[in-house]
């Protein structure tokens, strides 16, 4: 169990990405992690396909250091959580903590309504590269961008670089 006693949160909101949301959660589940699904508030949100997850709690109720690393799936979702200030504010105090921010396609989104990603080397879906360059980041097309406790990916076919990059620095 590589990831036996780590506690990771992936943040929902509906039309996430299935792939981007589920891969990771069962992958951390698999590999030993404790996984919570956190919402803006507690309850089902539905898939860009409509396919449910249930988050667990509100941003608003749990706290950064309850957690190891945190993961954002794109989608849609993105653009609704970044109307959330808990969420955001959770992704913000997870960042000056330390904490591992991962953020997938679409995610980045929320780091940049975060300020997070000043001087930051990262990646995103293609269609929000200036978003992330005018919030400060250092864009590159890469499947997988890791700088400091940021990770970054383009989309659902970089899931398995996304996922080992996030087990690599929460071993370290």
């Amino acid at each position: 169990m590589e990831l036996q006693n780590k506690k990771i949160a992936i943040l929902a909101e509906n039309a996430y990405e299935d792939m981007e949301l589920w891969y990771p959660l069962l992958r951390f589940r698999e590999a030993g992690a404790e996984v919570v699904v956190v919402g803006p508030q507690p309850g089902i949100f539905e898939s860009k396909h409509g396919y449910p997850v249930r988050a667990e709690v509100a941003a608003d109720e749990v706290s950064a250091s309850d957690f190891d690393a945190f993961i954002i799936p794109g989608g849609y979702a993105p653009d609704l959580m970044r109307g959330s200030e808990a969420m955001i504010s959770l992704i913000r105090v997870a960042n000056q903590q330390g904490k591992i921010i991962a953020a997938i396609c679409h995610a980045g989104w929320v780091l940049a309504s975060a300020d997070v990603l000043r001087g930051k080397k990262v990646t995103g879906y293609h269609t929000i590269k200036d978003d992330l360059i005018n919030a400060g980041g250092n864009y590159v097309d890469r499947e997988v961008v890791r700088d400091g406790n940021i990770i970054t990916s383009r989309m659902p076919s970089d899931l398995p670089a996304f996922c080992r990059t996030i087990i690599a620095a929460l071993k370290e």
